[in-house]
């Protein structure tokens, strides 16, 4: 990580910087015979009475004495491309580096969020409150995407007495560690005590190699609904009220995967495409069928029908500490896009 400016270190960085995306180097250990260093990159987030607070791509947010900077500066996300007539002027923005597919946050966040919808939805400003009668977080959270329309304090009382009347804790769902996510918003909530749960990746990957197999996918189910049987082996069954079914059969167009084993299913999956977008969830492996490569033949075959329906790309949603399922995805050539999590309202203390 390269600080320096003609062979000095330099904090090349001020409070006029806040909500830009920055890289610093703090002493940690002074006064020892051997300084010690740690770098941090992430988002500004505020710089208040000497005290900097910067949220990393994960969500967490670093507190650190502005007295104990040796560097820093801002780390420019994008590069500006040449205008067509040789002009110096930036007419648009390109990535410096392109990792999958290439897209926004904004972009991956709206597909995700039309590929699980909610029951009930209701708008505040730009923001998207969602019901399902608790069936997972994404379908009961608010979604902000944009202005709510509000100061952020009305926004918030708004959204937790729009979900205690539906007896639902109030969530917020904050982008993370991307050009265009939700780091300042997140920053503001961990002050008014908001705290984070559900830490999770937005992967994305090229979808044609997903659809390249020797493997016989014909033994592959597909199905417009979940029947009985996937829905025992999805994990969430347990937990599933009468709306799953709304929100898993939900999207613009949606395939469930089945390869049927012995007394039930041996794998499931569930894809919906949207545009170029093939969005894939809830893929599981009965125990005693898994080590068999079933998991990559489900995704082979969804894959293959997002490919008759005109998609080119996939995305999908991992828990961070889903090692084994970052693994399998790794493997069929997915990469990081941006991280997000939500942030639950206290319980008890000032609106």
């Amino acid at each position: 990580m390269e600080f320096t400016t003609g062979g000095r270190l330099e904090v090349a960085i001020t409070p006029a910087d806040v909500g830009k995306r920055v890289s610093v180097r703090r002493l940690t250990r002074p006064g020892e015979s051997t300084e010690r260093f740690t770098d941090t990159v992430g988002v500004l987030t505020s710089w208040d009475d000497g005290v900097l607070s910067i949220t990393r791509r994960t969500g967490e947010e670093v507190r650190i004495m502005a007295s104990s900077l040796v560097a820093g500066k801002v780390v420019p996300t994008r590069r500006p491309t040449t205008a067509p007539d040789g002009a110096s002027r930036p007419l648009r923005m390109a990535p410096a580096r392109r990792r999958g597919p290439a897209t926004s946050v904004r972009e991956l966040t709206e597909v995700a969020a039309r590929g699980w919808p909610a029951v009930e939805t209701e708008r505040l400003g730009e923001w998207t409150l969602r019901a399902s009668a608790g069936f997972s977080r994404r379908a009961n959270s608010a979604l902000p995407v944009g202005d709510p329309g509000a100061p952020l304090d009305a926004a918030l009382d708004r959204v937790r007495d729009w979900y205690a009347a539906r007896g639902l804790p109030p969530y917020v769902v904050v982008s993370t560690g991307a050009a265009g996510s939700d780091e300042v918003l997140a920053a503001e909530l961990e002050r008014r005590g908001w705290t984070a749960e559900g830490h999770a990746v937005v992967r994305v990957g090229a979808l044609a190699p997903l659809a390249d197999t020797d493997a016989d996918t014909g033994r592959v189910r597909l199905s417009r609904e979940p029947d009985d049987g996937w829905t025992a082996l999805y994990h969430r069954s347990a937990e599933a009220p009468p709306e799953a079914v709304k929100v898993l059969a939900g999207g613009p167009s949606v395939w469930f995967a089945t390869v049927p084993g012995e007394g039930g299913p041996a794998a499931i999956g569930r894809v919906v495409i949207d545009g170029r977008w093939a969005g894939f969830a809830a893929l599981e492996v009965a125990p005693a069928h898994r080590r068999q490569g079933l998991a990559t033949l489900v995704m082979a075959a969804l894959a293959q029908r997002a490919l008759e329906e005109g998609a080119s790309a996939a995305y999908l949603q991992v828990e961070t500490d889903n090692d084994a399922a970052r693994a399998l995805y790794d493997g069929l050539g997915f990469t990081d896009h941006h991280h997000y999590h939500y942030r639950r309202a206290p319980q008890d203390g000032p609106r």
